[in-house]
């Protein structure tokens, strides 16, 4: 496939951004239909958040075709065969891993309606209703989004030089992978879809890891992607399930307990399958110094925030006052990787855990300096839910300057949660 050309293209508008409702990430829908079983008639308020404010979004995007794109999301509804994929296809060695009852509702969805404005150089673009259909909105909004910023600086490129931009492109990723091939026992997968610099883009990077890793490469978290291309399909949970039950939550107490709560209610789900903890929704090591002894048998943890080194260790001291062999379970690291943290990390932890990573931004999304103005560059833009059943939800994370909430909420669960003084860390994606 000739890219450029399809992005040259692109000002004809033969490619739509979004093209499925499977175009999304794998752990959406395993966490939809645990919320379509537990939590159907929350409703919740999810937002657009821009956090690299230096990229005025309603600068560069034009409202019209924003909402053309949108609108056309809206129309999506799932296809026989990926309906037939998602019914009868084997996930993590389960078949039938998606419900009748759930597929049956996922059929006949359709997403609820948006809100939009503009706002001083922004977008505030946000979505309100029933858990389980809003939720399917983020990554779609996130995708047609990123995906504008991406046409809107190449509208600008002639053929040649696009042909010769992703010639670039394309040169800096293998070396990349070259880089990675060189790593025995790695096990990487591709959690790039939320930040993509296009569909296109991420499904030849799969494509260049396919080839380039061999069995390395374990999968995406990309449905549409991982159908089309055969290949394993990856994702577990995600910090939306704590913030959501620790909004419902009606003291102090059961604040505390809304965290685990949603880990009992995700075992009994999946039948003690996609047991990865994600930990740092509310702090690492609070939530492993009050967690209760059955987590301490699960297959692994996932960690996405903070300095990921210290996460690990915290992780393998935790398992070992437990008395569980940290060399049994399994490490995901998933925050802001490139090839030097992926073999830094693996060669620290290789031997003591079992080391896996979620590589997203830098690897579908690495166009630094390839343009003028780095008009290209990554940028952290995210869509979280804000409010259940009218009350603020809060995310803390390992690092402060990933906070969200209103200060006197955050304030109260750093209290009921133990936070003590945490270091900040730019956020760059």
């Amino acid at each position: 496939m000739d890219i450029a050309t399809r992005v040259w293209d692109h000002k004809w508008k033969i490619d739509p951004i979004v093209r499925s409702l499977i175009d999304t990430d794998f752990y959406k829908l395993l966490m939809c239909q645990s919320i379509f079983r537990n939590k159907p008639d929350t409703t919740v308020v999810f937002s657009l958040i821009n956090r690299s404010t230096r990229v005025r979004l309603a600068d560069l995007i034009d409202e019209g075709e924003l909402r053309e794109q949108l609108d056309h999301v809206r129309s999506l509804s799932l296809s026989r065969g990926e309906s037939t994929w998602l019914r009868g296809n084997t996930f993590y060695g389960k078949r039938q891993m998606f419900r009748p009852d759930f597929m049956e509702w996922f059929e006949g969805l359709r997403l609820p309606a948006y809100h939009l404005e503009k706002r001083d150089g922004q977008f505030e673009l946000s979505f309100e209703g029933a858990w389980p259909e809003v939720m399917l909105w983020e990554i779609p909004a996130l995708a047609v989004l990123t995906e504008l910023r991406s046409r809107a600086a190449l509208n600008t490129l002639g053929r040649f030089e696009l042909q010769v931009l992703y010639a670039r492109a394309m040169t800096r990723l293998w070396e990349k992978i070259e880089r990675l091939r060189r790593i025995d026992g790695l096990r990487i997968a591709d959690f790039g879809t939320r930040r993509r610099h296009g569909f296109l883009w991420q499904d030849w990077c799969v494509q260049a890891m396919q080839e380039g890793l061999g069995a390395k490469f374990t999968g995406t978290s990309n449905c549409r992607i991982a159908m089309r291309r055969d290949i394993e399909a990856i994702g577990t949970n995600a910090h939306e399930l704590p913030m959501v039950y620790s909004a419902l939550a009606n003291s102090d107490e059961e604040l505390r307990q809304a965290p685990y709560r949603v880990l009992a209610d995700w075992h009994e789900e999946h039948d003690g399958n996609l047991r990865i903890m994600l930990p740092d929704t509310y702090g690492t090591e609070g939530f492993l110094k009050n967690a209760p002894d059955w987590l301490a048998g699960w297959t692994g943890i996932r960690i996405d925030s903070g300095d990921a080194a210290k996460g690990a260790e915290t992780a393998i001291r935790w398992w070992k006052d437990r008395g569980e062999d940290p060399r049994t379970k399994l490490v995901i690291f998933s925050d802001g990787l490139d090839v030097e943290k992926i073999e830094e990390l693996y060669a620290r932890f290789t031997g003591r855990v079992k080391v896996s990573f979620g590589w997203g931004t830098m690897l579908t999304n690495d166009f630094r300096g390839l343009v003028h103005d780095d008009a290209l560059a990554p940028f952290s833009l995210v869509c979280k839910a804000l409010s259940a059943n009218g009350r603020p939800t809060v995310k803390l994370s390992d690092n402060p300057a990933k906070a969200m909430g209103p200060k006197a909420e955050i304030d109260r669960y750093k209290r009921v949660f133990g936070v003590g003084i945490q270091e900040a860390q730019e956020v760059v994606v």
